[in-house]
C-alpha cells in the first residue's frame, strides 16, 4: 500500500493519497482545488487516481472533487445529515458518484475503506477506516478528517457562527459528544490521520504533530478528556472558540451547491502602477498588496489591502476581499503562481494583474502618488484615548480580549471586520491594535480602504499591559 499525507501549510489542511501497488489504482481523500499536484505525486509513483472521496462539506477550502469528477474520476461522498446538508451539485448529475453511509464500504484494488458517520462538526461528517486489504481485513487506522483531530476536535459551533444557521451550536456540541464515545470504543492502536493541524480554524487547540493513534488521544487530547459528562463537554468546546474567516460561510455554500469550474489557474498579467489605479477606480476590484507591514505602512498606494504572503494570506484576503472583486496584487514576481493558487482555492478567482514592489518603488521615484498610514505604540494610542482623541478597535479574538485588554476598547475580531464596518465609530480616528502588531496591520488597510482616519498600533499587547500594571 501506498500511503502519503499532502500538507498544504497556508491551511493547515491535510489531504492523503492512498494507492493500490499491485494494481496501480489510487484514490485522494479531502482534495483541494488545484488537483495537478495530486496528480503529479500519483503519477511518480506509477499510480492513477482512479476515485476522490470526501470526509464532509468543508467550510475552509474549495473541494477539489469537481474538478475530477470533470475528468471522470469517481467519487465517494457522504449521504449522511438531513437534506439540508446534501451534495446538491452531485446527486442527479452525470458524474460518476456512489453515495456513502454508516458501515458502507467500497475498495481501491486491495484497499478496504469502511464509512463511519461522525457527526458533530457537521451533520453530514463522515470517516473512513482504513484496511490494507492484502495482508488483512482489519483497519490499521482512520482518516478523520475534521472530527478528531491531534490534540482537539472539530469546532461543532461553525455551522452557526460562519454558516449562520440560529441556535444549532449546542445541539451540534452534543452529537460531537455522542460521536466522541464511537471514537473511546475504537482499538487503541489505529492510526489517526486528522484533516487538519495546527494553524487551522477548525479548531481552538490543534497540535502540530501529522499523525497520533486513537489511545494516545484518548490520554492526551484535552477536548476527549473534557467529555466527562456531555455537559462538560458542551461547555468546554463551545467555550473560546475564535471567530471563523467570513469566507468560510461562502466555502459551505459553493462546496454545497457546486463550486465553479476551474480548469486552468487564472495567469494575470503584469502591469503599469498606473493602470491598475485606473483599473481600481472604473470597476469593483481590490488591489492586495502582499509585502510585508511596515513597506507597506511606509508607502502604499490609496485604497491597498494588505495581506503579507505568509500563513495568514488565505484568512485575511479571504475575509476581506468579495467573491465579485477583481484583484490586483502588489507581489514579487517569483510569487504569483503562489499567491494565485492560495485565492482560488477559497473562490477568489478574479485574479486580473500584478505589479512588482520594484515597479511601485519607481512609480514613485518618478512622482508617483504613494501614501502613508500612521504608526504609533501603545503608550500613544493609551494618551490619544485620555484625551478623547481616538477611539481604540482592538482586533484579536474575543477570548484574547476577555483575558486582557486596554481599558476603553473596542472588540471586533479582524476577521469579522468586514461585515461590521458599522459598529466602528467614524467620528474620529480608530487607533488599530492587537497582539502583536499583525493582525491590525491588515485591520488598518481594510479600515483606510473604507475612508476611516486610522492610526496602526505597532506594538506587543502583552508588554504594555505588564508594563503598565507594574505602575
Amino acid at each position: 500500500m501506498f500511503f502519503q499525507q499532502i500538507f498544504e501549510e497556508k491551511l493547515a489542511q491535510y489531504a492523503y493519497l492512498v494507492g493500490c501497488q499491485a494494481t496501480g489504482e489510487a484514490i485522494i481523500v479531502d482534495p483541494m482545488r488545484d488537483i495537478q499536484r495530486y496528480i503529479d505525486i500519483a503519477e511518480k509513483e506509477d499510480l492513477k487516481i482512479v476515485a476522490v472521496a470526501e470526509t464532509h462539506i468543508h467550510a475552509d477550502y474549495l473541494t477539489g472533487m469537481r474538478e475530477f469528477a470533470e475528468q471522470g474520476v469517481k467519487m465517494y461522498l457522504s449521504d449522511e445529515g438531513n437534506a439540508d446538508w446534501k451534495y446538491e451539485w452531485v446527486i442527479g448529475s452525470n458524474y460518476d458518484y456512489q453515495l456513502l453511509k454508516d458501515g458502507d464500504e467500497f475498495a481501491i484494488g486491495n484497499i478496504k475503506f469502511t464509512v463511519k458517520h461522525t457527526p458533530g462538526h457537521t451533520p453530514e461528517h463522515i470517516s473512513y477506516l482504513l484496511a490494507d486489504g492484502a495482508t488483512t481485513d482489519e483497519p490499521m487506522g482512520i482518516l478523520s478528517g475534521d472530527f478528531v483531530f491531534v490534540g482537539d476536535v472539530g469546532r461543532p459551533d461553525l455551522l452557526e457562527t460562519a454558516a449562520g444557521m440560529q441556535g444549532v451550536m449546542e445541539g451540534s456540541a452534543r452529537v460531537m459528544y455522542q460521536s466522541i464515545q464511537k471514537f473511546m470504543d475504537m482499538p487503541e492502536y489505529w492510526q489517526v490521520w486528522p484533516g487538519h493541524g495546527a494553524g487551522s480554524s477548525c479548531g481552538k487547540a490543534l497540535g502540530a504533530i501529522p499523525e497520533s493513534t486513537i489511545g494516545y488521544e484518548q490520554r492526551f487530547n484535552d477536548s476527549l478528556k473534557a467529555a466527562t459528562s456531555e455537559q462538560a463537554f458542551v461547555d468546554y468546546i463551545l467555550e473560546g472558540q475564535p471567530e471563523p474567516p467570513l469566507y468560510f460561510a461562502r466555502m459551505k455554500r459553493d462546496n454545497k451547491k457546486g463550486p465553479k469550474i476551474l480548469g486552468k489557474l487564472p495567469q494575470p498579467k503584469n502591469m503599469a502602477v498606473a493602470q491598475i489605479i485606473g483599473e481600481v477606480r472604473m470597476s469593483q476590484a481590490v488591489i492586495l498588496d502582499t509585502r510585508e507591514r511596515t513597506e507597506f505602512m511606509n508607502g502604499h498606494i490609496q485604497g491597498s489591502l494588505l495581506s503579507p504572503l505568509n500563513k495568514a494570506f488565505n484568512t485575511v484576503a479571504g475575509s476581506y476581499i468579495r467573491e465579485t472583486e477583481k484583484i490586483f496584487l502588489i507581489i514579487e514576481e517569483k510569487n504569483v503562481e503562489e499567491a494565485v493558487k492560495d485565492l482560488i482555492r477559497i473562490g477568489l478567482d478574479k485574479i486580473a494583474g500584478y505589479v512588482t514592489p520594484d515597479q511601485l518603488k519607481k512609480f514613485e521615484n518618478e512622482g508617483g502618488e504613494l501614501f502613508t498610514t500612521e504608526t504609533i505604540d501603545f503608550k500613544k494610542a493609551e494618551e490619544y484615548l485620555g484625551e478623547e482623541k481616538a477611539y481604540l478597535l482592538d482586533v484579536r479574538t474575543s477570548s484574547e480580549f476577555k483575558e486582557g485588554h486596554i481599558p476603553g476598547s473596542l472588540n471586533i475580531a479582524h476577521t469579522r471586520l468586514l461585515d461590521r464596518m458599522a459598529d466602528v465609530p467614524d467620528d474620529k480616528p480608530v487607533m488599530i491594535s492587537c497582539q502583536s502588531g499583525a493582525r491590525a496591520a491588515a485591520a488598518s488597510a481594510l479600515l483606510e480602504s473604507k475612508d476611516f482616519v486610522v492610526k496602526y498600533v505597532d506594538d506587543l499587547i502583552e508588554e504594555w499591559m505588564e508594563a503598565d500594571s507594574e505602575h
